[in-house]
């Protein structure tokens, strides 16, 4: 199998913690067109017309895009470990967990990702100040329903651990560090309790390594581009 992907962006780590987990080995690869590359889409769109990542392809051409999508077919085709919770309320808080991210954390951020593609001259402190309340808010949505036994759900790793971790990496290290805003983790006590726990599981900090280790190349890819612009 081959996972077309890249390592700053959330939604492939959801990915790959599924496939870690469960010993999955598959090809890495980054996509043109991606980051701050002056390569264009074209040839991926061949493979996802949707133009996302994560894309996954199978060993006989099928290709399957969009990540929650993708972690669903891995636990079908291989069950063991699951990361889904066998009672069926614990489920249930497992795929809202990771709705809550796809549908209000993750839009919350957009105003802030748009911005951050943009010159500084171009940030106007009431836009920056407003998209950060409504992450904020988007984040007290996950402190109302976070697990509070280290893992998102439970006792034990599951595809909700995937779907939060990465984003908390944007929302409390690379927001604050880039707009100066402060860390809305602070504010969110059992969210702050579970983002302290959940870096101590193997798997999970092995995917935020490499999501940290990503922002860090895309950021320098940017840095580049555009000093050979001036």
């Amino acid at each position: 199998m081959k996972l077309f992907q890249t390592y700053d962006s959330p939604f492939p780590s959801r990915v790959r913690l599924l496939l870690y987990a469960k010993g999955i080995e598959v090809e890495i690869i980054h996509p043109p067109g991606f980051g701050a590359s002056e390569e264009t889409k074209a040839e991926y769109l061949k493979v996802n017309p949707i133009g996302r990542v994560p894309t996954l392809v199978l060993d006989d051409g099928r290709a399957l895009p969009e990540s929650e999508v993708i972690c669903e077919y891995l636990e079908d085709a291989y069950p063991e470990p699951a990361l889904r919770p066998a009672d069926p309320w614990a489920r249930a808080q497992m795929r809202l967990l990771a709705r809550i991210c796809d549908f209000y954390v993750v839009m919350a951020m957009v105003p802030l990702f748009t911005l951050a593609g943009r010159s500084r001259r171009h940030w106007e402190p009431a836009v920056v100040e407003a998209a950060a309340g409504k992450l904020a808010e988007a984040l007290a949505y996950l402190e109302t329903f976070i697990g509070t036994e280290g893992y998102a759900v439970g006792q034990g790793l599951t595809q909700a651990d995937g779907a939060i971790a990465p984003q908390l990496v944007l929302a409390s290290e690379w927001i604050p560090s880039v707009f100066g805003t402060p860390d809305p983790l602070f504010a969110l006590p059992r969210l702050a309790a579970y983002w302290k726990a959940i870096q101590t599981d193997p798997i999970v900090a092995r995917i935020l390594d490499e999501t940290r280790q990503g922002i860090v190349v895309q950021q320098q890819t940017a840095r580049d581009r555009a000093a050979k612009a001036v």
